[in-house]
């Protein structure tokens, strides 16, 4: 591609699209170009706050858009693999929030009509790309403190029940589980690989979302103990124990954080200095593969998502959930 900007259009203009769009402004040769919205009031009201051309109310038009070069897709869980496809087959690079989609069938019939368009598509999990995770990965990947026995990864806020909210709906992939339970499964896959076994339990709202959900994942030598909840805020950390030391990513781990390192008596917080929101390492990550034309990212892989959602199969298996 050619040295100019890479021009970015938005589709779901929510919560997570207003952080996406936040960060993109602290990106060199990256401009968000055009948003869609299916409600044309709320598609000019984000244009106008992020000084964007185009405010389209179909997500077709945006697609089509041929001033456009990669499309961040913000919609709910349960839209990602439609919106997604639908930028594919108009030759656009896609970044996609996580999810990827709801299940591996899905998210297979992605990866599968990205290499037919031959166009650039990795899910959108920015934790993989924030220095402070990346920093524990190089201390597991090295084994500076030895072999990590265990981990221990939590992610939970009690939000207002609502029955509008997409948090509760099941339909859409409401519930504890595939919203922020893919966090702590992705602390465990990114450290010590896919489980050899799984224990697993939850409870359901009346809507049939789950409210919560206890996972532990059984490694030959190892074991993560992970929870996702939407009854009660906890302090959402990562604590990894090995051999000579335990290393913990303080609240909130997924996002932007410090990490402190226990040793014995000794203690060291260190802090990664983070001047935005965090969304812009995993975009900066993606123009980069779209400079030099890659069509998958070389640390979100296909294999890494297809490794994810497979494991969030299983888990929504074993405890009942079905969308």
């Amino acid at each position: 591609m050619e040295k100019r900007n890479i021009r970015w259009g938005i589709i779901g203009l929510g919560k997570i699209a207003n952080k996406f769009a936040t960060d993109l402004s602290a990106l060199d040769d990256t401009e968000l170009v055009a948003v869609a919205s299916r409600n044309q009031g709320n598609a000019n009201d984000f244009a106008q706050k992020y000084n964007v051309k185009k405010a389209y109310n179909s997500y077709e038009e945006l697609a089509k858009d041929t001033d456009v070069d990669a499309v961040y897709i913000a919609t709910p869980h349960s839209f990602h693999k439609q919106h997604s496809i639908l930028c594919l087959q108009n030759k656009k690079a896609v970044l996609c929030e996580k999810p990827f989609a709801m299940n591996l069938q899905e998210v297979t019939e992605m990866i599968a009509v990205a290499k037919e368009n031959n166009v650039l598509l990795m899910e959108a999990l920015w934790t993989f790309f924030l220095p402070h995770f990346n920093y524990v990965l190089e201390l597991v990947k090295n084994e500076k403190f030895g072999n990590l026995k265990s981990l221990e990864a939590d992610f939970g806020f009690k939000p207002t029940f609502d029955l509008e909210s997409r948090l509760f709906k099941k339909e859409i992939g409401g519930g504890s589980l595939l919203d922020i339970g893919i966090y702590p499964i992705f602390a465990a896959l990114s450290t010590l690989g896919m489980p050899d076994d799984i224990d697993t339990k939850a409870t359901f709202f009346e809507t049939g979302a789950d409210a919560e959900c206890t996972m532990i994942f059984k490694y030959k030598d190892a074991k993560a103990t992970l929870k996702s909840t939407l009854l009660e805020e906890t302090k959402t950390e990562a604590i990894y124990t090995f051999d000579a030391a335990i290393v913990k990513i303080n609240t909130q781990f997924h996002a932007p954080s410090t990490v402190t390192i226990i040793q014995g008596k000794n203690e060291e917080t260190i802090d990664f200095g983070y001047k935005t929101i965090g969304y812009n390492f995993e975009t900066e990550h993606f123009n980069q593969l779209l400079r030099r034309s890659k069509k998958e990212s070389d640390v979100m892989t296909f294999e890494f998502s297809k490794n994810l959602i497979k494991t969030l199969d299983e888990v929504r298996k074993m405890i009942g959930l079905e969308y």
